[in-house]
């Protein structure tokens, strides 16, 4: 139920090389007589034909950059000598498409017609990112990232979000890093977005030079696994050498000004980074201290956070030996019981935070998040119905109390709020509508409102195929006999 992290720092430059979309040379060529033939009859004034040859073109070679801002150059002219955005029967045709390719093709005419609008360009960047081209992500990121911030209607926090993961993804630290700040201007006290900050800063440093000359994704991913390989061999070792040379400066540090609450946070932070029982006890037994001499609740609260994080971490551990043995009842009832016992203690420990941080609505939506949990729906709906009041957790919340309601047996409620969530969420197929849909669905289903439930699912279904068991209940529901 808590908001997830998109970190792709992690993810292997050859997993980037296999998702590419290289396209063959015989088909640039293929595409590039397309793109003349569009010049020609732009040159015309002839903007929509023009317009449609580029088209046919990219979908020859949907990653030729160029032909994407030529064809957008094209719609600006169009729009100035005013020209109209496709009529609405015509857009709802262009919704979507058969495979990544022709979804991002839709967008990109959708976009072509009216050049301003950021949700076509959402749906391009997304459908371009499922689908391996990833000039065509480099190329229309800038174009959103600017029409976000200059947007008249206001900028959009999401938007800023997407595109970080984004670039996060295809490890283009610097764009990450430029949608992240504008993010965090929008929320300054997000503490999570900055120390992501941080860390994408750091990430820029590593791969800084990584992609040496090369002008295009087209042209970078084939250096990419031969860095990788490079720059592993010793990465382990400089890190343990690195960290056990920081650790002991900053306890030399701490030794000398014991009380001094920056050089403590500074140890602990060192400390629990390794992960390990031994240094997350120091930690403990650190914070310990600091908190009887000065009773200050936030030497406390630390301790709760590294708690958190061990629990996190078993979690993991137990959740990789069901993966590994599917068969295994006892295993699934231990992961069960501390699954249970997991979110008893991170309640605890919330629900103490939140009264010694009346104001934090993140402390609160955790503490409504562990009730849900553990099945104490009543409790957590009054919690999250406040915690949509705070931007931040506005969609998570709702998500949440919906949720709530329809397990707490009140369907209509359940069915209400899903309707208005859905109605409000800009972003279309993202991973929180799928999820919000899919709700709304159930919350359908469970009213009895068949057709209704069975459009939210197809819509789902559409989006990822493969989320949860929705194939599952289309076809159950497709297969039950009509009422008499």
């Amino acid at each position: 139920m808590a908001a997830g992290k998109s970190d792709n720092n992690d993810q292997k430059p050859e997993d980037l090389a296999k998702q590419y979309k290289a396209i063959p040379k015989e088909d640039q060529e293929k595409a590039a007589q397309f793109f003349t033939r569009g010049q020609t009859v732009a040159n015309t004034g002839n903007f929509e034909y023009a317009i449609e040859m580029y088209l046919q073109g990219l979908a020859i070679d949907p990653e030729s950059s160029e032909a994407h801002q030529q064809l957008r150059d094209f719609s600006l002219k169009r729009k100035a000598s005013g020209g109209k955005a496709l009529g609405m029967f015509q857009a709802m045709k262009l919704k979507g498409g058969k495979d990544e390719k022709e979804a991002l093709l839709n967008a990109e005419k959708l976009l072509a017609y009216d050049p301003g609008n950021t949700n076509h360009m959402v749906t391009l960047l997304q459908a371009a990112l499922r689908g391996g081209f990833f000039d065509t992500v480099l190329w229309i990121g800038p174009i959103l990232l600017r029409a976000n911030k200059d947007s008249g209607k206001g900028e959009s926090f999401d938007k800023y979000i997407l595109l970080k993961n984004a670039y996060k993804m295809l490890e283009r630290y610097k764009e990450a890093t430029e949608a992240a700040q504008f993010a965090a201007a929008m929320r300054p006290d997000d503490m999570d977005l900055g120390k992501e900050l941080k860390d994408l800063a750091s990430w820029q440093t590593m791969a800084a030079g990584k992609y040496g000359s090369a002008k295009s994704f087209r042209e970078s991913v084939r250096d990419m696994d031969k860095q990788h390989r490079l720059m592993e061999g010793d990465t382990d070792v400089r890190t343990a050498d690195m960290m056990s040379r920081q650790i002991a400066e900053a306890e030399a540090e701490w030794q000398a000004e014991p009380n001094e609450p920056g050089k403590i946070g500074k140890l602990v932070d060192l400390l629990v980074k390794l992960e390990q029982p031994e240094s997350d006890q120091r930690a403990i037994e650190i914070l310990e201290a600091a908190f009887e001499n000065s009773r200050q609740y936030r030497f406390k609260f630390r301790i709760g956070q590294i708690r958190i994080s061990q629990l996190a971490r078993q979690e993991r551990n137990l959740r990789q030996a069901v993966a590994q043995n599917p068969g295994d009842e006892s295993i699934k009832r231990e992961y069960n019981d501390f699954a249970k016992e997991r979110a008893e203690q991170e309640l605890q420990i919330y629900q103490e935070a939140a009264e010694n941080y009346p104001t934090d609505s993140g402390l609160r939506y955790n503490v409504a998040v562990r009730m849900f949990q553990l099945g104490h729906h009543n409790d957590a709906i009054p919690i999250f119905q406040q915690a949509r009041s705070d931007p931040k957790y506005r969609t998570d919340a709702s998500v949440a109390l919906g949720r709530s309601f329809l397990d707490a047996g009140f369907v209509d409620e359940a069915v209400d709020t899903f309707r208005e969530l859905i109605e409000g969420y800009e972003l279309k197929g993202d991973a929180k509508s799928v999820m919000m849909t899919y709700w709304y669905g159930r919350a359908l289903e469970q009213k009895g409102d068949v057709q209704a439930a069975l459009k939210a699912y197809s819509q789902v279904a559409q989006w990822n195929f493969n989320y949860l068991d929705v194939q599952a209940r289309i076809k159950r529901l497709r297969s039950a006999p009509s009422p008499t």
